[in-house]
C-alpha cells in the first residue's frame, strides 16, 4: 500500500469518527441512549481519561495525557512513513493507518473539544458555543457504541456472585477506538506477515 492510500484511510476514519462525535454532542444530552437493538445501543459518555475510564489524578493529570497522547501520534507517524519508504507488508502499513487514524480521533476531541463545545450534562451541547465546558488540551473523549450482548444475572447458586448483574459487553467506545482495536488485532493475528520485509500480500493494495 501506498502512503497516500494510507492517509486516504486515514482520512476516512477521521471523518466518520468526528461526524459521529459531534452528531452525538449536538443530539444527545450525556446519559442519553437509544436502543438499536437489544444487543446494541447508542449511549452517550464522556471519557476523562485514557482507556477504560482511567485518569492520571493531580490537576495537570490530563493536561500530561494529552501531551502524551500527542507524542505517541508523532512516534507513530513517523511509523507509517518509515514502513511505506521501507515497502513494508501492506498488513503492516495498514495495521498503522488504523491506529494511527484512531489515536488522532481521539486526540482532535482532547484537545479541542473543551474550547469547541459547551456543558452536555443538562442540555444538548452547542458547537463552538461562547460558553466552552474546558480549555484546549482539557477537552473529553466522546463515546457513544455499546454492545450488551449478554444482560442477565449469576444463578443463585454461585456462590458470592449469585444473583448479580452480569454484562458483557460492558465497554463503551467510538469509531477511534474500533480503529486502533482492529489495528492491533492486524498486528497480533497477521504477525508473520506484517512483520516479513518486502511481502507481497495485498490487503487493500
Amino acid at each position: 500500500m501506498t502512503l497516500r492510500k494510507a492517509y486516504f484511510l486515514i482520512f476516512i476514519i477521521l471523518l466518520v469518527d468526528q461526524v459521529s462525535k459531534i452528531y452525538i454532542k449536538t443530539n444527545f444530552v450525556l446519559g442519553e441512549e437509544i436502543n438499536v437493538f437489544s444487543w446494541f445501543k447508542i449511549l452517550f459518555i464522556e471519557n476523562e481519561g485514557m482507556a477504560w475510564g482511567t485518569e492520571i489524578p493531580g490537576s495537570y493529570g490530563k493536561l500530561i495525557l494529552t501531551l502524551f497522547r500527542l507524542v505517541a501520534v508523532s512516534a507513530i507517524g513517523y511509523w507509517l512513513w518509515d514502513a511505506s519508504r521501507k515497502n513494508s507488508s501492506t498488513y503492516l502499513i495498514v495495521a498503522i493507518a488504523l491506529i494511527l487514524a484512531g489515536a488522532f480521533g481521539n486526540i482532535i476531541d482532547s484537545v479541542f473539544y473543551g474550547i469547541c463545545f459547551d456543558d452536555s450534562r443538562v442540555h444538548l451541547a452547542t458547537l463552538f458555543s461562547n460558553r466552552p465546558y474546558g480549555t484546549v488540551f482539557h477537552g473529553k473523549v466522546v463515546d457513544m457504541l455499546y454492545f450488551p450482548i449478554v444482560d442477565t444475572q449469576f444463578p443463585d447458586w454461585m456462590p458470592l456472585l449469585g444473583g448479580k448483574p452480569f454484562k458483557f459487553f460492558n465497554a463503551i467506545f467510538n469509531v477511534a477506538d474500533v480503529a486502533i482495536s482492529t489495528g492491533v488485532g492486524i498486528l497480533i493475528v497477521f504477525n508473520k506477515k506484517a512483520f516479513h520485509e518486502n511481502s507481497k500480500n495485498t490487503l487493500f493494495n
